[in-house]
């Protein structure tokens, strides 16, 4: 059973760092491009950035130079690197498959004070 298990997330001022991770069983890694999204609450769920199988990355314009997504084959595990944050950050972050999504995991709650 596939499953994508988000972690990383907490409550940090505005300007400040966090790292997530995403770590996901089966075969979701195998060739599939990988991404990081968000959704704030009464907002859709958004596309913040993908990680190909060769290491080609992408960014939504909402944080190009704030945010890197990175991937090590090797664990499974996609990570998101994010820095400057601000409050309009906050959201809960999810990773998934881009082209071909599975089920959602629970998700990490990014918090960002003002």
């Amino acid at each position: 059973q596939v499953q994508l298990v988000e972690s990383g997330g907490g409550l940090v001022q505005a300007g400040g760092s966090l790292r997530l991770s995403c770590a996901a069983s089966g075969s979701i890694f195998s060739g599939n491009t990988m991404g990081w999204y968000r959704q704030a609450p009464g907002k859709r769920r958004e596309l913040l950035a993908a990680v190909t199988r060769s290491g080609g990355t992408t960014y939504g314009d909402s944080v190009k130079g704030r945010f890197t997504i990175s991937r090590d084959n090797a664990k499974n595990t996609v990570y998101l690197e994010m820095n400057s944050l601000k409050p309009e950050d906050t959201a809960v972050y999810y990773c998934n498959a881009v082209l071909y999504p599975v089920d959602w995991g629970q998700g990490t709650q990014v918090t960002v004070s003002s």
